[in-house]
């Protein structure tokens, strides 16, 4: 190969190999998409603004309870219940957008069991 035809070829790889950099480091910026987090949590099952709440004295969480399935939460109203399911974001279903930091995350919940018939008991 003559020495103009290597540098023409060295020009082109380096060439390409700058068009190609671009396209790594945006992919390296993208999140990775998480999976849906498993939890177990008690609490107390409130209502607000049209959604199930989860509320939980020690630490202070609270949680939108979203059914799955048949999955019925009128009943468990006023209850102390351990609910398991995904931690997923809350999307609010109600026309109150104002939700508060303490409710931002959401368990589409799985299962549902009674603690007590009562809450603070």
């Amino acid at each position: 190969m003559t020495p103009m035809k290597s540098r023409s070829v060295f020009a082109m790889l380096l060439a390409g190999g700058c068009l190609i950099a671009p396209a790594d480091r945006n992919q390296a910026q993208q999140p990775a998409k998480q999976k849906p987090r498993q939890i177990t949590a008690q609490g107390c099952v409130s209502r607000s603004t049209g959604d199930f709440i989860l509320m939980q004295s020690d630490p202070g969480n609270s949680y939108v309870l979203r059914p799955t399935g048949k999955l019925k939460l009128d009943s468990f109203l006023g209850q102390q219940v351990e609910v398991t399911g995904r931690e997923t974001p809350t999307m609010s279903s109600s026309s109150n957008y104002n939700r508060s930091p303490a409710a931002a995350v959401t368990i589409v919940v799985d299962s549902i069991k009674t603690i007590s018939k009562q809450c603070g008991n």
